[in-house]
């Protein structure tokens, strides 16, 4: 059987505010690696994890072009090459009869990469995760919230780092294995 590793350390706080100044002081502190795990979201949070915007939005914008080019060139094919029809006299491929589709397939494919690319940037489907073995962690969808530290942060000393979310406020701070 192989030996568990660390995974990170975790403290639970008791209040919104308590895990925002907690988020502060982790990254001031110099690490890196930190996460929140509340039960609603706290205003602010992100700005004191120091975390970046999200790149979801430049993905979706980059699957609606690629609907709208897919969906020109589909009705181009079809109606100037393929299957050449005229209607009420105008030239088989008028661009502004191809409005709609095109609107719908923009549509489509932006839902499509928005879903699809939440999984992905969020690693998701995950059905077990190390912070689970934290022995208080079923509370943070009640009424508490959780620091997270992981092992893999240059700062990471698992005797230092407790001491420190242990002196921010952190209680049942605990190593948890993964």
């Amino acid at each position: 059987m192989a030996t568990p590793t660390k995974w990170g350390i975790v403290a639970q706080f008791d209040s919104p505010a308590a895990i925002y100044q907690a988020a502060e002081k982790a990254t001031a502190h110099g690490y890196t690696r930190v996460d929140a795990h509340t039960p609603f979201p706290v205003h602010g949070l992100d700005k004191a994890l120091r975390q970046g915007p999200s790149p979801l939005g430049w993905l979706v914008v980059c699957c609606g072009l690629t609907g709208i080019v897919l969906a020109q060139l589909m009705m181009w094919w079809m109606n100037a090459n393929d299957y050449v029809i005229w209607v009420s006299g105008k030239t088989p491929y008028a661009w502004p009869s191809t409005i709609p589709i095109t609107f719908e397939c923009m549509v489509l494919l932006s839902g499509i990469g928005a879903v699809f690319g939440m999984f992905a940037l969020n690693r998701l489907p995950r059905l077990h995760h190390p912070i689970f073995a934290h022995s208080t962690f079923w509370r943070v969808t009640d009424d508490r919230f959780f620091l997270s530290v992981e092992a893999v942060d240059p700062k990471f000393d698992s005797k230092e780092t407790a001491r420190f979310l242990e002196s921010i406020g952190g209680k049942h701070v605990e190593i948890v294995e993964g």
